[in-house]
């Protein structure tokens, strides 16, 4: 099952509300076979703009990301329930990157002098690739006559 982020606006609300809300959420991704890996509060803050939902504008909201696996064709159904709650002021389902695996080091390569390194040997490299032609002036000047 390929890993989603969902984010969501909620509206302000009291702790137990959102509480109650972020419950119905975990509810719609379980009942279709997800499994939820995370939840963050991003807290709650203005609004870029004033957004209207449900027939109520507003200007601060509670800002949430789920992170979770499903299958792809769950992905309707749960928009379309979230579309539907009052509270949820806008969401929006992304699916995330791979993770990169990030290759083990030990500590004596740590420890060898930077020139012995093959990353920063890779990267010197990648920059001798792309060495920058010397600047040429074209105004017939054996000198570049702004330079003081």
């Amino acid at each position: 099952m390929p890993t989603y982020e969902l984010s969501m606006l909620l509206r302000q609300m009291s702790r137990p509300e959102v509480v109650s809300t972020l419950r119905r959420t975990a509810d719609c991704i379980f009942t279709r076979g997800g499994i939820i890996r995370k939840i963050d509060n991003l807290g709650t803050k203005p609004t870029p703009y004033r957004m209207s939902s449900h027939g109520l504008v507003h200007r601060t909201a509670s800002y949430f990301i789920f992170t979770f696996d499903t299958p792809p064709h769950t992905l309707d159904d749960i928009n379309e329930e979230l579309g539907r709650d009052v509270d949820v002021i806008r969401r929006h389902v992304y699916l995330t990157d791979k993770e990169e695996t990030i290759p083990k080091c030990t500590l004596h390569e740590e420890l060898l002098p930077p020139a012995y390194r093959k990353d920063v040997r890779d990267m010197v490299q990648l920059g001798q690739k792309y060495k920058k032609p010397k600047y040429e002036f074209k105004c017939g000047f054996d000198y570049y006559p702004f330079q003081t």
